[in-house]
């Protein structure tokens, strides 16, 4: 039976994109049995003392195998889907160098014969066609070259399960089913996205720049001849493009013929395609009702809303073909280390269905098929010219050129060639730089938002070079770091002020007292005596880190029911971060307990009507200023779960929201309980601010006052009808945007820009009547509201975390092998939500870090993953043995205050252990490789 009339909670409007509502809801009541939301979930174990969960709220579905994915989710597990599931794979090619002339299915005889074939034919006759984000396409026309090894040709749809199951397996690995004609080569294209980011400094590290991307403006090319860039003229007064050439001119000339003290290194880097390794592979599970001109899809992804928004925008191009009033999109849990991110999945699923017979169709890769598809890590071509001074042992100048190999779709490849430029500097004050970032367009998979995001690749590069500058200049290489680090107040390699204090030297300073470094020669000669034919080395690498995008937005409910249970919605998606657990003990910090109720992948949020327009990066400051004139509108509406994001932008938004609720609610609870003199007090008697209060043992008291019980404290804010719900939107370009609100006749500025309150359940007839959204809450329209500058978009990242590791290893002469023998990694990350959290994230990344190093790799081109054949077998993922699982250890700096927020690290902690090993090889053997993965054979040659 069709839904037609869902109920607020189940089915929740998010917004209409070119006139088809979008709709985010959690999966039905049926669904909901299994999921740990409603049945699994485990309400935060907190212990009080130490503010800290005992357990992840999903740790007991995940350890028991309860945990439930969008894979696991069928037809009959929803409320009015029809029962009858079909089910589709893909055809893709797996040659990329001749014409695609179709397909031959006289392989599965009439009996596997599918019951539908969707081709390019279909799509262009309907006009169905992919979101513009994704390129053209999305089913490869006969007659045109592949632009990508795998690109899809057709999709086969099944109503029953055995006779796909046979066909899927007859033709796997049966590349003659595929048809191809004249040799014509790889396509040719022009670079996905350029960039260069060219400063100079001035007298000192703290003076005026000279001419940088902050001030000034990155550079682009004037035009591209033959798939190259054609960069202006330099000229010392001309545009700003110019100006900058001009002087990244004068150094390239200074660095051709540098001064007799410089010592000038140029060297080449290279980094591999990785494969993201997501144990939940791609899958879709869409439903086209006809009836009710609505698409239902089950997808798993970090951006629900950016599904829900590009679906609506990709079905309305096709709705004289399918006519669709409704997109309703359910998001479930899902790991996604970046690749379930803008990822192509999703629409290839939405396709299927508008083609199924209005059945709900289920598109899931098998791991063959996610090997062939799934986003992949950039593999990186780096040349670095870098000079340091050899009297005084400081960086002079740093000359890079990034070459990022995006493959056949653009996907986020042009940011991550840019995040890999600008974060190349790493720990490191450079006074001049002039660094150039290419996105190339290959017959490769398509590579995008992964773990490192092109940091990984630039900044382990980077980590290699400074350990070689100190051998040549004979300085330990931890001095050597000291010497050159970035220290607060100082500026990036695009001018901009890192925000917040700068802690890599406490970093340094703790790394160059470890046992395992200032032990580490003595330990070379015993353990090479002691094991023949085995050396011994050390490395270490020190890294930091951005977090964010600049164009960070999320959404936050926070509500405190009378019986003292506190719920919490989020705009976030679970991707296995334990984003859902540290969300809900981040409301502890003014609500003096963790949420009970926990939602997240939320677009609930009609109490809190926000509209956004324009690209937040590229919008001018003069439609800024306009557009923010609409109390209502921000430069974006809601982030992904990515970028790690999570701990501090995310709890911004829950903390906010918290605040509010406490500062508005329950504060003003305790004044009148005090006042009144319950627990024979006075309150007047005392000075008493809200900055001294303090929560302790589940009770509030300020200023000396008896404490409170929070039940007594909510039972009161209810009672006079005080703020008890609260829902905030926030944006951060770099800084937080700010507004001034009047809130129970008092103004307020606080860092969201968009909010609603909920009243208790005393509020008089007045209050009441101004809660007018359909949850209840009141919409309070911003008075002024102070938006970071436009400009700050050319600042790329201000906000870091550092972390820097210790490896010890040795190699086995004969074989080459590598064993890790223990690692130690210091960690900056400012205050913790969750120790357990944080040291998870760590060990994770530490393993993916190994992995990059050591063993993992696909190749690009024809014998890599693109032919279809590439699995676990052949593609090397470490294991406990490979990362020194019961010998690696970590500490974590204590935050400078408690006023310290929570940094992003997720990220971060994978990448110094890769630039430590390739250092500590170099330690063992002599040798310094500057091609990743360091592999066995590639050792053996070395020593051969």
């Amino acid at each position: 039976m069709p839904l037609t009339h869902p109920s607020r909670r189940a089915f929740l409007k998010a917004t209409v994109v070119a006139g088809v509502s979008v709709v985010i809801a959690p999966l039905g009541s049926r669904a909901f049995a299994a999921l740990f939301e409603d049945k699994i979930l485990t309400p935060v174990q907190w212990d009080p003392k130490t503010g800290t969960p005992k357990f992840r709220i999903d740790g007991i579905a995940k350890v028991t195998g309860d945990k439930v994915f969008a894979r696991d989710i069928r037809s009959r597990d929803m409320p009015h889907w029809p029962q009858q599931q079909s089910h589709a794979f893909i055809l893709r090619t797996t040659l990329a160098d001749r014409t695609y002339e179709g397909f031959d299915l006289s392989l599965l005889g009439e009996a596997l014969k599918p019951d539908r074939v969707v081709t390019a034919d279909d799509l262009a006759r309907d006009g169905v066609a992919f979101p513009a984000f994704y390129g053209d396409d999305m089913l490869l026309p006969t007659g045109k070259t592949p632009a990508y090894l795998g690109h899809a040709v057709a999709i086969l749809i099944y109503h029953d399960f055995a006779r796909f199951r046979f066909a899927k397996d007859k033709l796997k690995f049966q590349d003659k089913i595929i048809r191809y004609g004249a040799q014509t080569g790889p396509l040719e294209r022009d670079p996905w996205g350029t960039f260069r980011f060219v400063r100079v400094g001035g007298a000192g590290p703290y003076d005026d720049d000279v001419f940088s991307s902050l001030k000034n403006a990155p550079i682009f090319p004037s035009m591209m001849r033959k798939h190259e860039p054609v960069w202006p003229d330099g000229v010392d007064h001309g545009k700003l493009g110019e100006q900058g050439i001009f002087y990244a001119n004068q150094i390239a000339a200074e660095l051709d013929k540098p001064p007799a003290d410089w010592l000038v290194l140029e060297r080449e880097y290279n980094t591999q395609s990785i494969d993201t390794a997501a144990l939940e592979n791609d899958n879709a599970n869409c439903w086209y009702d006809s009836t009710t001109q609505t698409l239902h899809m089950i997808v798993p992804t970090q951006s629900p809303v950016e599904v829900g928004e590009s679906a609506a925008e990709m079905i309305a191009k096709a709705r004289g073909a399918f006519p669709v009033k409704q997109v309703i999109v359910h998001p479930c849990y899902t790991v996604g280390y970046g690749s379930k991110d803008h990822y192509n999945f999703p629409f290839y699923g939405l396709v299927t269905a508008l083609y199924a017979d209005g059945k709900p169709v289920r598109l899931a890769n098998d791991r063959y098929e996610q090997f062939q598809t799934s986003i992949k890590r950039h593999a990186f071509k780096m040349r670095y010219r870098i000079a340091v001074d050899k009297k005084t042992g400081l960086f002079q100048s740093f000359q890079g050129h990034f070459e990022a190999n995006g493959g056949g779709r653009a996907n986020f490849s042009p940011s991550v060639a840019m995040v890999g430029a600008t974060a190349a500097q790493s720990i490191y004050y450079f006074p001049k730089n002039d660094l150039t970032a290419v996105a190339i367009a290959s017959r490769a998979i398509d590579a995008g938002s992964a773990r490192g995001y092109g940091t990984l690749q630039s900044m382990a590069a980077t980590e290699v070079m400074v350990d070689e500058f100190a051998e040549q200049l004979k300085l330990d290489p931890i001095e050597f770091r000291l010497k050159n680090a970035l220290r607060s107040g100082m500026k990036n390699t695009q001018g901009a002020i890192p925000a917040g204090a700068i802690r890599v030297d406490e970093v340094l300073q703790a790394a160059k007292v470890h046992p395992l470094w200032v032990n580490r020669a003595k330990r070379k000669t015993e353990f090479e005596a002691a094991h023949p034919g085995k050396r011994y080395g050390v490395g270490f690498a020190c890294v930091q880190k951005d977090f964010g995008t600049g164009a960070e937005a999320s959404f936050a409910k926070v509500e405190i029911r009378a019986d003292g249970q506190i719920t919490l919605h989020h705009v976030a998606a679970e991707i296995g971060t334990g984003m859902s657990t540290s969300q809900a003990v981040a409301v502890a910090r003014w609500l003096g307990r963790p949420a009970a109720e926990v939602r997240v992948a939320v677009t609930d949020w009609a109490d809190l009507p926000v509209v956004t327009s324009g690209d937040p990066y590229l919008m001018s400051q003069a439609d800024q200023d306009k557009a923010s004139a609409n109390p209502r509108w921000s430069p974006a509406y809601a982030s992904p779960s990515s970028a790690t994001n999570s701990a501090y932008y995310f709890t911004h938004s829950t903390r906010e929201a918290a605040r509010i609720v406490f500062m508005h609610g329950l504060w003003p609870a305790a004044m009148a309980i005090w006042s009144q003199g319950i627990g024979g007090g006075q309150a007047a008697s005392l000075v008493v601010r809200v900055e001294d209060a303090r929560w302790v043992d589940g009770k509030l008291t300020a200023g000396g006052l008896e404490a409170l019980p929070y039940e007594q404290i909510v039972k009161k804010a209810h009672e006079l009808g005080l703020v008890t719900g609260a829902v905030v939107h926030v944006f951060n370009r770099w800084q937080w945007s700010e507004a001034d609100f009047e809130v129970n006749g008092a103004t307020t500025r606080v860092p969201i820009d968009g909010l609603s309150v909920r009243y208790g359940d005393g509020a008089d007839a007045a209050r009441k009547a101004r809660m007018t959204t359909p949850g209840g809450y009141h919409v309070l329209d911003r008075k002024k509201v102070y938006i970071a500058p436009t400009q700050r978009n050319n600042a790329s990242v201000t906000y870091y975390s550092a972390v820097g590791t210790l490896v010890e290893l040795s190699v086995h002469e004969a074989s080459g092998k590598v064993d890790l023998l223990s690692h130690h990694t210091i960690m900056e990350c400012g205050t913790q939500i969750s120790p357990q959290l944080v040291s998870g994230q760590l060990q994770g990344g530490l393993a993916m870090g190994i992995g990059h190093a050591l063993h993992e790799a696909l190749p690009l081109y024809e014998d890599g993953p693109g032919n279809g054949t590439w699995n676990f077998n052949r593609y090397h993922l470490p294991r406990a043995k490979d990362v020194a699982v019961w010998t690696q250890t970590g500490t974590v700096l204590p935050p400078v205050s408690e006023t310290d927020p929570p940094k992003g690290i997720a990220e971060v902690v994978m990448i110094p252990v890769v630039g430590a090993i390739v250092n500590g090889i170099a330690h063992a053997i002599g040798h310094r490789f500057t091609s990743l993965p360091v592999t066995a054979e590639k050792i053996q040659e070395v020593l051969a």
